[in-house]
């Protein structure tokens, strides 16, 4: 199958060069060779061996009929939207980890693909690469989902941990986070919440079956937590994170963004940093009232680590106390 990529950036040029390192598991998976035939962007990248990819007008991709799959990295509303709705109309598939854009016009895209008989597929839109959507669209089927409460931002669970571990305040840690390339030059959609609430948004959509708001569901930041908020919240035992949560309320769903204390029985108390050996158990706990709730393991080692048991030991506990409940 040829492919084309829409956007290379950090995560359009990730998804070429995931491509050409594993294509040949890749191909093994899929059935067919996927190969990248356009790269989309407006920039020319000389020396680079995608320059002879690059394509600076959309309509290339969108009129040649070898082309099956589209990738959409851009990120924002426009023109990602115009670009993505004119390849769906085309008969290709899209696949996109723009949150943005899902929030905002998902559930028109999903019908269009629908109509085109044509997959829009945005797993990556959520929590990168550990899924979460495909689960809640196919493994929990059978379920209503009562609740979804998670940490969705990285950016916001390091320095609220970078402000717990050394005490630091939070223009301190904004710049150290910017420094290590974390946090973006302009942080607001991370640190005001944004960011979380699109993906909230996102989840809370798939599990009551039509479009959120997401300028609907109140949000807060973490702009105002201070290094003696995190001085009291350690004295009492637990620890401020930034949650997303939605829960079913009647008939109706309830979503927010904001920081809350967590006691150290909670599961989502041990979760600290950006890195991947920090996140061991999926950040996102779903309830739902025929499986209850669900934990999935990210972790590739064959014995789990201190922190991994501890994470697992607050789960249990947490999700036992639901039970007698």
């Amino acid at each position: 199958m040829k492919a084309a990529v829409m956007g290379y950036g950090t995560i359009g040029s990730g998804v070429v060069e995931v491509l050409n390192i594993n294509h040949d598991s890749i191909a093994k998976r899929a059935g067919e060779a996927i190969e990248v035939k356009y790269v989309l962007d407006l920039r020319d990248f000389p020396g680079d061996p995608i320059q002879d990819k690059i394509v600076h007008d959309y309509k290339v991709i969108a009129e040649d009929p070898e082309i099956g799959m589209v990738v959409e990295t851009m990120g924002g509303v426009e023109p990602a939207y115009t670009f993505v709705r004119v390849m769906l109309e085309a008969g290709k598939h899209v696949t996109t980890s723009n949150k943005a854009l899902v929030a905002e016009k998902g559930a028109e895209l999903i019908a269009l693909a629908k109509e085109k008989n044509v997959n829009f597929l945005f797993e990556a839109s959520v929590g990168g690469g550990i899924p979460i959507i495909r689960p809640l669209n196919s493994c929990l089927t059978a379920d209503v989902i009562e609740e979804i409460t998670g940490i969705l931002n990285g950016t916001t669970n390091y320095m609220l941990t970078k402000m717990s571990v050394e005490g630091s305040e939070f223009a301190d840690v904004l710049k150290d986070a910017q420094d290590k390339g974390y946090a973006e030059k302009d942080p607001t959609a991370d640190v005001e919440g944004f960011d979380a609430c699109r993906k909230i948004a996102i989840l809370t959509s798939l599990v009551c079956g039509q479009q959120v708001d997401f300028n609907d569901i109140h949000t807060e930041g973490i702009t105002k937590i201070s290094a003696t908020d995190i001085k009291y919240a350690k004295a009492m035992g637990k620890a401020i994170k930034l949650l997303a949560t939605s829960r079913k309320v009647g008939e109706s769903y309830c979503a927010m963004v904001s920081p809350c204390m967590l006691p150290q029985e909670h599961p989502l108390y041990p979760v600290e940093g950006v890195e991947r050996t920090a996140l061991i158990a999926f950040p996102i706990i779903s309830a739902g009232d025929v499986c209850g709730s669900v934990v999935l393991l990210g972790e590739d080692s064959d014995q789990p680590s201190e922190a991994e048991e501890k994470l697992l030991c607050a789960a249990a506990g947490f999700l036992g106390k639901q039970m007698e409940e």
